[in-house]
């Protein structure tokens, strides 16, 4: 008699999340989320790059340069209305 045995890998806590958070002056918002730590640091180094690479544009408009970190957070603490931002939204004269 064969009997067929199935293993199941633990799967990763799906409800916590890695967030990328944009800091623009004493405004904070989530920019994005991701599954995994990586992703959430790629996003955050990208992001970086791209306002290094419009310093002078935004310094210029007078507007602070937005800072950006990663932190851990779970599914429930997003708003139900919460979209990505785009790392230079601001450019098209959207702010935090």
């Amino acid at each position: 008699m064969s009997e067929v045995v199935t293993f199941r890998a633990k799967l990763p806590n799906v409800d916590v999340l890695w967030a990328v958070i944009a800091r623009q002056g004493r405004v904070t918002r989530i920019a994005d989320v991701h599954g995994t730590r990586l992703a959430a640091e790629a996003d955050r180094e990208w992001r970086a790059r791209q306002v290094k690479a419009y310093a002078s544009f935004i310094i210029g408009e007078q507007r602070p340069l937005l800072e950006y970190s990663i932190r851990p957070i779970k599914r429930a603490e997003l708003p139900r209305t919460w979209r990505p931002l785009p790392a230079l939204g601001i450019l098209r004269g959207a702010s935090l």
